[in-house]
């Protein structure tokens, strides 16, 4: 018996019980409902869907077509086949330019009706076999990576990744508090040539003022009181390979006018000392705020700005990118589900709708922290 239930919606109680005898004759499990929204509510509707959907087209309250639609949203290939009276022939037409799979005509024709569904349940089969490949090249191809999408605003940051890793220009990144601002940098870094060498981070915004400079250009023995012996920085560590900034409109002036002149020069001193050395290294900086304003309101160095603002990446919030917000939030889920050896369970149709409504102030952040705590059961 085929284990995935065909879900049959009419409001005809006699319709639903003659088609679900009809189907399970044939060996089909099946799941009948009197309502497209009692279907939505309690049928568990995924993109993990594997089985076929059968929907009357007039229905008081929401039509099949509007079923039809609902389920299109969800995932464009489910297959819908729409049952309809001869009167009504002309809404199925409509129906299939809209992405019903077919339409069955009252009165239904059990061989017809069966040959149709096997054949629905067949591509539906197909479709998500196809899937599940394409999901295990993905992570053979990607990894770790989180920058997955079909959005165009996902697609066109996949792009301006890609096209500047292969340059040695340094990068602003700009996007708000957990865009995944450091995701695309470690991204910029592992498709460059540097990717062997180090990827050194430093967030601005989390070092005390006092102690950023001998953090980021390192110093000799006795460079100050503390200064017990000589200490590499983040800059030095960081030759031939990349150096992130985080925050950077955290970092003092003072700070400001020597990193220009290593951005400029690609030389640093240490802390104590007068001695030069030559480095190479790509540097890509990140901000949540305007540089331009800031620079303009005397809060950054405006010469640093105009260094910095060659090639910039403006990482666009999670709200914007559609779809991209279920795909991410399955994402994390999958990852989570491994990392916490749990069972990854489907989100109804009434959960997907409020992520892609929901405004996410946290963005990818947010999104991978509920994907945990869904999986912990803690959502």
């Amino acid at each position: 018996m085929n284990q995935n239930p065909v879900y049959i919606i009419d409001d005809d109680f006699q319709v639903r019980k003659s088609f679900k005898q009809t189907l399970e004759l044939e060996g089909f499990q099946v799941k009948a409902f009197e309502s497209a929204q009692q279907c939505l509510q309690l049928g568990n509707i995924t993109t993990l869907f594997q089985s076929v959907i059968i929907s009357d087209i007039k229905m008081p309250d929401m039509s099949g077509l509007e079923l039809l639609d609902a389920i299109k949203l969800i995932d464009q290939d489910i297959p819908v086949i729409l049952i309809t009276g001869h009167a009504d022939i002309n809404m199925a037409i409509d129906g299939m330019k809209r992405g019903a799979y077919d339409f069955i005509e009252k009165p239904v024709k059990p061989e017809h009706a069966i040959d149709v569904v096997k054949n629905a349940q067949r591509q539906r089969s197909l479709i998500i076999e196809n899937r599940e490949l394409k999901i295990q090249l993905s992570k053979q191809q990607i990894c770790n990576t989180t920058i997955i999408g079909s959005h165009p605003l996902t697609q066109k940051l996949i792009e301006q990744i890609s096209n500047l890793s292969t340059t040695n220009v340094d990068v602003l990144i700009h996007g708000e508090t957990g865009a995944g601002k450091e995701i695309v940098a470690q991204e910029l870094h592992q498709q460059s040539p540097r990717k062997n060498n180090n990827f050194v981070a430093l967030n601005c915004g989390a070092i005390p003022e006092e102690l950023i400079e001998s953090e980021l250009f390192g110093h000799e023995q006795g460079a100050f009181t503390s200064a017990s012996k000589k200490r590499i920085g983040k800059i030095e560590h960081a030759n031939h390979g990349t150096l992130f900034l985080d925050e950077i409109e955290s970092m003092p002036l003072k700070v400001q006018i020597k990193l220009l002149r290593v951005l400029q020069e690609r030389v640093i001193e240490r802390l104590g000392s007068n001695e030069t050395i030559n480095l190479d290294f790509t540097v890509i900086a990140a901000t949540k705020t305007d540089l331009k304003q800031a620079s303009e309101e005397g809060l950054f160095r405006a010469d640093l700005y105009y260094r910095l603002d060659v090639a910039v990446i403006n990482i666009s919030p999670l709200r914007s990118r559609g779809d991209d917000i279920l795909l991410l939030f399955n994402f994390f889920c999958e990852q989570a589900a491994t990392k916490y050896n749990r069972e990854h369970t489907p989100l109804s149709y009434q959960q997907q709708q409020k992520l892609k409504v929901y405004d996410w102030p946290g963005n990818v952040r947010e999104c991978r922290n509920l994907a945990e705590k869904w999986i912990l059961g803690l959502q």
